[in-house]
């Protein structure tokens, strides 16, 4: 708890109790915001989740259900949280298939769930941002908000449309004290990630280490997956005050993936 500097300011995290959202929690409430936490579960474990994060850093922390996928979900979620100071857009889903088989309904699911929903809390935040004369809205995009790959379609089309929704966000807010940034991950070893892995060993037919160092990796020039942690670090500096003057822009934690 040494830099607190954070403090008196609220975040709202959407899916956040997994992966790179509670990452990204875990580091917000290390620098003092208080949070409110987000998926589309309504269980004990996941109030529990919030009342560990408020013990171990010391702020406020809530838990609000919503299905992102729902637009007038996704702006109760701002209004039940009452404050929004830092939004992180994080919410997502994935499908691999190629674009003649992939199912419509994955299609909409995935374009509601990982773009819309981050149009939707955003116009709802803006105007609490606005009466506060201070705001971060940090997106979570991907490598594949930058460049593509074969058979994710609508994932590679939601994240590149995040990448815009964030330049025209930064230009509606230039001058008014509120920064719009996209961060944009190479695999970073998370739960969705993880689920991936079997399959993977199945369609290649090779070991797990293999799977990660020659299919999952393989562009990645580091080698080496990123972590929430580093997630978490990124969102935080967007957010202090050595950042006023970054916004409309990408930052990519890839390893080297889109430098090839």
């Amino acid at each position: 708890m040494a830099d607190r500097a954070l403090a008196g300011r609220a975040a709202v995290i959407t899916g956040s109790n997994s992966g790179i959202g509670l990452g990204i929690a875990e580091a917000l409430a290390g620098a003092g915001a208080d949070l409110v936490i987000n998926s589309f579960t309504d269980r004990e474990e996941d109030h529990a989740l919030a009342r560990d994060l408020a013990a171990r850093h010391g702020v406020e922390v809530r838990y609000v259900a919503a299905d992102m996928s729902k637009g007038e979900d996704c702006r109760r979620l701002i209004e039940q949280a009452g404050r929004c100071d830092i939004l992180v857009n994080n919410a997502g889903i994935q499908h691999v298939a190629p674009i003649t088989d992939f199912p419509a309904d994955k299609w909409d699911a995935i374009i509601a769930i990982n773009l819309s929903s981050a149009f939707h809390t955003t116009a709802a935040a803006l105007p609490m941002m606005r009466a506060a004369g201070w705001g971060r809205v940090v997106n979570i995009a991907s490598a594949h908000g930058l460049t593509a790959s074969p058979f994710k379609s609508a994932y590679v089309a939601a994240k590149h449309g995040i990448i815009g929704l964030t330049k025209v966000t930064a230009l509606e807010t230039a001058g008014e004290g509120i920064t719009c940034n996209a961060i944009c991950p190479g695999y970073v070893l998370t739960p969705i990630v993880e689920a991936q892995i079997p399959d993977q060993m199945k369609t290649h037919n090779m070991s797990r280490e293999d799977v990660i160092a020659k299919v999952m990796l393989a562009r990645q020039p580091s080698g080496q997956f990123a972590t929430v942690e580093q997630m978490g670090g990124t969102a935080v500096f967007l957010c202090s005050g050595a950042a006023d003057q970054i916004t409309g822009t990408t930052i990519s934690v890839d390893g080297g993936w889109t430098a090839l």
